[in-house]
């Protein structure tokens, strides 16, 4: 007669009730010893929960949502032979390894790395371990890690980067603030991380030679590193929903993926077991999620195929294999066209863009620069100074202009900070200049060339792009002459200035040779209309021609 036995959560450290993700079993369900029976998820690690014995499973306990803890019996199962024995010998207590038959005595155990035994050195004692945390990032917080670059044991020199974090306008790299040995990494791709957030522990030698301790395991890391050393299961188990992957059935095959990659998915409702993953031990990266959601838009099906005679639906991109015209060559996009690309879309598709183009006559403007510029050297005036002075202008006759869309309320903002783009290896990144209303055309002027210069240099923080109210697109240094800039969201509106060029202009007795600016304003038309628009843009033509306006 079977045994029935409980397989339960083994210890979890100091991890209390940690959420259910994914049931792996279903009643009936052959499993062995150290198979995974459910999958949990904490703010920091997921872990998959082992089956202390091997046997049959008769009937599971939780579900996806429940929250565990240690000693929660996750499933009743009648156990295989030999599966029954004592405790002792089958079932270790929870938080310790099962004793291997040739294991020594505890009291003649080597110690585990990182006890006292071992770190209890001269040099070690003069050791000292300090926290390599997030600095300051502004207001922006839970920033997405998408890269790692140390692992325990690694030597690092003070500002060496440790991970690499990616918001929606700038990717960053996170420095240490010292020198030494990494003890402990903390954080893996996937997380959210602040300012303050603990990167990594970093073992500070007083002197050459000294041997860095490693850090102790948590419980959270000790859970993983067993169960990472668990024999994977085999394909042969079925789901238990009795489905196959893409269905919402749970997969047979373990899925590797961090915490806020998994989240990534369910938000964007990807089933996990059906992307392939291309990090490290097939790890799930984000890019693997987004690149299976691309795929699954683009490939053509009865649920995308266009109604009949509405033609409202999009046909799948085309797949066109170039090399069969010619020579290739598979140039990968910038990490900053990976991270605008996809919000320009939404900006375009979503806001209903017009643009009002115009001329501005700048002759007396531009002679005004060059004496100014010849008259001081404290900073090279260029016209985006002016510019932004002349917005800011204009931003307060117009205050619909300086303001945000809010579900059905307008939100106007009584500040004026003018972001402006600027052109860098990588691609565009708009840093902002803020309170401009409160500076001189000398400040602004230094500060621009500061901060494109930082961009450039891929040197820019988070705050320093942020809080935008108005943006202005310049393309004077290269040419042209009008064009459609998209909006920044959330503002509502963005100046497209190009190369200003002498024209011949009828003044009532003769043509006069003036210096005309080309204007184009793109506005959201759900916040402001054309006769708006075209008074913004006249009026900002008559501030640029005659400074002495912004006086008033």
């Amino acid at each position: 007669m079977a045994t029935a036995i409980e397989l339960s959560v083994p210890d979890l450290g100091d991890f209390h009730d940690v959420p259910v993700i994914e049931v792996l079993i279903k009643p009936g369900d052959a499993v062995e010893k150290d198979a995974p029976l459910v999958t949990l998820e904490s703010e920091k690690a997921t872990m998959e929960v082992p089956a202390s014995a091997a046997g049959v499973i008769r009937d599971v306990v939780v579900r996806v949502g429940d929250k565990v803890s240690t000693g929660t019996v996750i499933a009743r199962a009648d156990a295989a032979d030999g599966a029954a024995a004592a405790p002792s010998a089958a079932a270790p207590a929870p938080g310790t390894a099962p004793p291997a038959s040739s294991a020594p005595p505890a009291s003649s155990a080597p110690p585990a790395a990182g006890a006292a035994g071992t770190a209890d050195t001269p040099a070690a004692r003069r050791a000292s371990v300090i926290d390599l945390r997030v600095p300051d990032l502004g207001d922006f917080h839970d920033v997405p890690v998408i890269d790692v670059l140390v692992k325990p044991g690694d030597l690092v020199e003070r500002e060496a980067p440790l991970a690499t974090l990616e918001s929606e306008k700038a990717t960053m790299d996170v420095p240490a603030e010292a020198a030494g040995t990494i003890a402990d990494v903390r954080i893996k791709v996937g997380d959210r991380i602040s300012q303050g957030t603990v990167i990594a522990t970093l073992q500070l030698r007083a002197e050459p030679g000294a041997v860095a301790a490693p850090a102790p395991e948590t419980g959270a890391t000790a859970a993983q590193a067993a169960h990472a050393a668990a024999p994977e299961r085999t394909p042969a188990q079925p789901s238990r929903n009795g489905g196959t992957p893409g269905t919402g059935a749970a997969s047979t095959t373990p899925v590797h993926a961090s915490p806020g990659i998994r989240r990534f998915a369910r938000e964007l409702g990807v089933d996990l077991a059906r992307v392939a993953g291309t990090g490290p031990n097939a790890r799930i990266t984000r890019d693997d999620v987004q690149g299976f959601v691309k795929r699954t838009l683009a490939a053509p099906s009865e649920s995308t195929a266009p109604a009949a005679g509405t033609g409202t639906s999009l046909a799948p991109w085309p797949k066109v294999d170039f090399a069969q015209f010619g020579p290739i060559e598979r140039k990968p996009l910038t990490r900053i066209q990976k991270i605008s690309g996809p919000n320009l879309q939404r900006n375009w598709v979503t806001i209903p863009h017009v643009t009002q183009h115009d001329d501005a006559d700048i002759t007396d403007l531009e002679a005004f620069r060059n004496r100014l510029n010849a008259e001081q050297k404290d900073a090279k005036v260029t016209l985006l100074a002016f510019l932004m002075k002349a917005v800011v202008a204009a931003l307060r006759r117009y205050p619909d202009f300086n303001a945000s869309l809010d579900g059905d309320a307008l939100v106007l903002k009584q500040y004026y900070h003018i972001g402006f783009a600027a052109d860098t290896p990588g691609g565009l990144v708009v840093p902002v200049v803020r309170d401009a209303d409160r500076k001189g055309v000398v400040e602004i002027a230094r500060e621009t060339a500061e901060l494109a210069a930082k961009a450039r240099e891929g040197k820019l923080a988070l705050r320093e792009m942020q809080g935008g109210t108005f943006t202005i697109s310049s393309l004077g240094g290269i040419g042209g002459t009008y064009f459609s800039p998209i909006i920044n969201a959330p503002e509502v509106a963005i100046l497209g200035v190009c190369r200003s060029a002498t024209r011949p202009v009828w003044d009532g007795a003769a043509f006069l040779p003036r210096l005309l600016l080309p204007l184009s304003l793109s506005y959201d038309h759900r916040v402001i209309d054309g006769a708006a628009a075209a008074r913004f843009t006249v009026f900002l033509g008559a501030v640029l021609t005659d400074m002495r306006r912004t006086l008033l």
